[in-house]
């Protein structure tokens, strides 16, 4: 969340940030209940500094055994009025700490402005389009083909928009995750973690899916849980209300995991085969990183994910994305976009943020520097040095199954059969083909 002593100092610059991700905020009502609430604190220390003068006039009265009657009785007026306003502050605090958290972070200045994705900006391409000399097939007919995919079985089970591999798919799904932990642990330089896909109210509001975006999550009423819409959730919250050591910045974790989402705007969107499911795998990567570093670790952490493809085999797009396709916590967002010929289409299978001390804040997840002896970063001698929040990334490292649709439609053959990309043949009992 943004400090609320920097909206107030900065009201053009989040105003601004505010209008060009395209949102309607009342910022001037939360502004005015802020100064609302300062004013009252105000007064509240002119009451208790007047309670604090009465109180020693009526012990110097009864001391002098003189009539301390009408001290009393205005140091109780002077407790009733305070007690009316710490309540009326504590009514107004609550307010605004709901406010703060729907206030979204301010994008960086290298990202492009506009309304929504038209205004997204293509960084870079990587790999050659594939020419076929039959017409490409999609990942659902090839899917239904091979018997690798029953969409009609996974509806049956659950509903529309899930997913039920089988036989070769679902070892397909299994190759692919593995392939991704294993580069990403032994190559990148990430711990794996293994987190549960259930966390509370406090994880999701610390990342920024809460309060926003509570409709398009899966909620579990009797506990106050949820089902995790990414890794992201639980493995940033893993130092949430921590103070970690300098020299251990920064930390690299990749998880494995479901996700859940409702998708709960976009009904009719991109709802066929496996564009847009409400239950999917994904490869996440997490970074926590000093503040100088950020950018310079949200760029490794793009070509972290990028290798995933470029491993696979699969043609994609970098995009930075715009100022109204930014999502509410990010401050630089660059999306991977894959090639899949079947539907012809460019699918996002990552996303990458930086969301600087956004999310720390709300997790409340510092730093401290290690001592130099400097006077200007010291608190003295014997003294502790000043905690900082960190900087938070994450990213898809990569995401299925939209990853499985393109690697069906980009290495499929004349015959129905699907080429095997060599990386994944380790893991698929080494076949070259499903067939």
């Amino acid at each position: 969340m943004l400090e609320l002593k920097f909206i107030r100092e900065n009201p053009d610059k989040v105003k601004t940030a505010i209008k060009n991700r395209n949102l309607k905020i009342d910022l001037d009502a939360l502004l005015n209940l802020d100064a609302e609430r300062r004013k009252i604190l105000q007064e509240l220390d002119q009451l208790r500094s007047e309670r604090n003068i009465l109180s020693d006039e009526v012990s110097k009265l009864m001391a002098a055994k003189k009539d301390a009657k009408e001290k009393i009785s205005q140091s109780k007026s002077v407790g009733e009025k305070i007690k009316s306003l710490e309540e009326k502050s504590a009514e107004i605090e609550k307010e605004l700490d709901i406010l703060v958290l729907n206030i979204p972070n301010i994008p960086h200045e290298s990202v492009p402005v506009g309304p929504d994705a038209s205004h997204n900006k293509i960084v870079r391409s990587w790999g050659k389009v594939r020419e076929f000399d039959f017409p490409a097939r999609t990942h659902l007919e090839i899917g239904e083909y091979l018997d690798i995919l029953d969409l009609p079985r996974a509806s049956k089970l659950t509903g529309s928009n899930f997913v039920l591999f089988k036989g070769e798919g679902a070892r397909l799904q299994r190759a692919l995750i593995s392939f991704m932990l294993d580069l990403h642990t032994t190559k990148h330089g990430y711990t794996e973690i293994w987190p549960p896909a259930l966390v509370n109210r406090a994880s999701m509001t610390a990342t920024g899916q809460l309060p926003k975006m509570e409709a398009d999550m899966y909620r579990l009423k009797d506990d106050d849980l949820f089902l995790i819409p990414t890794a992201e959730v639980p493995v940033t919250n893993l130092h949430r209300d921590e103070i970690l050591n300098e020299e251990d910045l920064p930390i690299y974790y990749t998880a494995y995991t479901p996700c859940f989402r409702r998708e709960a705007g976009s009904y009719g969107k991109d709802t066929k085969g496996l564009i847009r499911v409400h239950q999917f795998d994904k490869v996440e990567l997490v970074k926590f990183t000093k503040p100088e570093e950020s950018y310079k670790e949200h760029e490794l952490l793009v070509n972290n994910a990028e290798k995933v493809l470029q491993l696979l085999g699969l043609p994609y797009r970098v995009v930075l994305l715009s100022t109204g396709d930014l999502s509410f916590a990010g401050t630089k967002c660059y999306d991977l976009e894959a090639w899949a010929p079947g539907i012809k289409i460019n699918l996002e299978v990552s996303s990458c943020s930086n969301f600087e001390d956004f999310q720390a804040r709300r997790a409340n997840i510092k730093y401290r520097r290690q001592a130099t002896g400097s006077p200007s970063t010291t608190l003295g001698a014997g003294k502790l040095q000043a905690t900082e929040y960190v900087h938070t990334l994450n990213g898809s490292g990569v995401a299925l199954a939209r990853t499985v649709i393109c690697i069906l439609e980009n290495y499929q053959n004349s015959d129905g059969s699907v080429t095997i990309p060599e990386v994944l043949r380790p893991y698929m009992g080494g076949k070259d083909l499903i067939k």
